[in-house]
């Protein structure tokens, strides 16, 4: 019976994925004594976890980990009440409620619903890519930098992510060297400096990854030019990328207005196109992809929220 009754729980709020805006709304939600249950995705902390260093998030004057930062997002609202479970959601259906949430392991009945299920890399869809990732491929320099020791690596992208993973990999490999499509980069100026400075790290612009070469192993890269159309060769052993994200909301169509790119469409109190549905950080912005804003997306997700379910009382 312990069972059935399990299975016919009803939720107030549960909270689909765990970087700082699911980890965010988590807190709030918890400290309104909603007994969130949050089912985590893949990653713990979300993009931010892969991060060696965040710099920008208040109240850290040294920096912290990103990792480290999810662990003590998700330590604080556990202190208030937050449940976590470690699942993937599969399918969701928002057409009646309660709503219904299928993970691999069960399924969920909840009153409110709040997405913070982020977005994952863009990839550069060029020969050798998919087959070399793994193999020095790479799309998270905090996780495989320590596997380019004293090794020749390239950086794609021109963002902030793209020059603070440059930066770190200089603590293991001999040369970086950033490839950027533009003639100029769009990181902000403290990241450009530090990179312009640093004796490790080379970048060649108005540049373009055509192909990814090796057989067991990245041992080059060819690149074009983008103006002129020349193409030459990079010896590497290892390629990172860093060229976007994609919202994970592929589950949601047909459930949700999405924009055209992609991202669940909210308004300013992350209400989605379905009542009692909200959405919050990188499954929403598309713009400024920043820790800092996806956890106030999360906090004002969990209180507009609990103004729901209290309108159902």
């Amino acid at each position: 019976m312990e069972n059935m009754d399990e299975e016919r729980k009803i939720e107030s709020v549960v909270i689909l994925g765990a970087g700082p805006a699911g980890l965010s709304a988590a807190l709030y939600a918890a400290r309104a004594e909603l007994a969130p249950l949050v089912i985590t995705g893949m990653q713990l902390g979300g993009q931010a976890a892969l991060t060696h260093q965040i710099e920008n998030y208040p109240g850290f004057p040294e920096g912290i980990g990103g990792a480290e930062l999810g662990d003590l997002f998700k330590q604080q609202a556990e202190r208030f009440g937050a449940r976590f479970e470690f699942d993937i959601v599969t399918e969701v259906n928002f057409a009646q409620t309660p709503f219904c949430i299928k993970t691999y392991h069960r399924e969920y009945l909840t009153e409110a619903v709040i997405i913070a299920t982020g977005a994952d890399p863009v990839h550069l869809n060029v020969p050798g890519e998919k087959e070399l990732t793994g193999k020095g491929v790479s799309y998270c320099a905090t996780c495989d930098g320590w596997f380019f020791k004293q090794k020749n690596v390239v950086v794609v992208g021109g963002g902030d992510s793209a020059l603070e993973e440059a930066i770190f990999l200089t603590k293991f490999a001999a040369k970086v060297i950033i490839i950027h499509r533009r003639n100029a980069f769009r990181a902000g100026a403290i990241l450009q400096t530090r990179v312009r400075e640093n004796p490790k790290i080379e970048y060649l612009m108005e540049s373009v990854v055509k192909k990814i070469n090796g057989s067991d192993k990245v041992t080059s890269v060819t690149i074009q030019h983008v103006k002129s159309g020349a193409q030459s060769e990079i010896l590497a052993d290892g390629v990172f990328i860093f060229i976007g994200h994609t919202p994970n909301n592929d589950i949601y169509k047909g459930q949700l207005v999405l924009d055209e790119k992609g991202y669940i469409k909210v308004d300013e109190k992350m209400r989605t196109s379905v009542k009692g549905v909200f959405a919050s950080g990188e499954a929403v912005d598309a713009e400024f992809k920043q820790v800092v804003i996806s956890a106030g997306m999360g906090a004002s997700a969990a209180i507009s929220a609990g103004r729901y379910l209290e309108s159902l009382d």
